[in-house]
């Protein structure tokens, strides 16, 4: 039996990476390297599988907003990086044989025309309720619901993809 798809919000800055940035990568397709938090971590590696849908946040900006959309193109595997000691994201304590980080890789489905805002979602009742909105919420990744997703897609004007 297939699995149900799962929809999530990956956070990213976009003086780091934009959904812009990924709108310009080679297939329009990214690894999201990089998490180093162990609850994300987990999820990465187990519950976010390939055909999963991703509202890509941009966090660290006025004003914080969902960009876009994406979906997952390949499950979790070891991130590569963390055993690069020339690469930002090294991390001296892991070893290839028994991986500590994770990443997925995500193919861009639509930059929304008019971002939605934390404003926006404050003021609808489902999107009120996404983890992102809750305070002291600091995951980098959160699972969404499919109402939230759909609600999403409705205050941007946009086909949910």
């Amino acid at each position: 039996m297939a699995n149900k798809r799962r929809y999530w919000l990956f956070k990213t800055e976009p003086n780091v990476y934009s959904i812009q940035d990924l709108s310009k990568d080679k297939g329009k397709r990214t690894s999201w390297e990089g998490v180093r938090n162990y609850q994300v971590r987990n999820m990465l590696r187990d519950d976010i599988k390939v055909g999963d849908g991703v509202l890509v946040y941009h966090s660290r900006v006025d004003p914080m907003a969902i960009a876009g959309t994406a979906e997952v193109v390949k499950d979790g595997y070891p991130d590569h990086f963390a055993f690069d000691e020339n690469h930002k994201y090294y991390d001296s304590r892991c070893d290839p044989e028994n991986p500590r980080w994770y990443m997925v890789d995500v193919k861009l489905l639509q930059i929304f025309e008019t971002p939605v805002t934390r404003e926006q979602l404050k003021r609808d009742k489902v999107a009120a309720e996404m983890i992102v909105m809750s305070k002291g919420s600091r995951l980098s990744i959160t699972e969404v619901t499919e109402k939230e997703w759909l609600v999403v897609h409705k205050l941007a004007g946009a086909e949910p993809g």
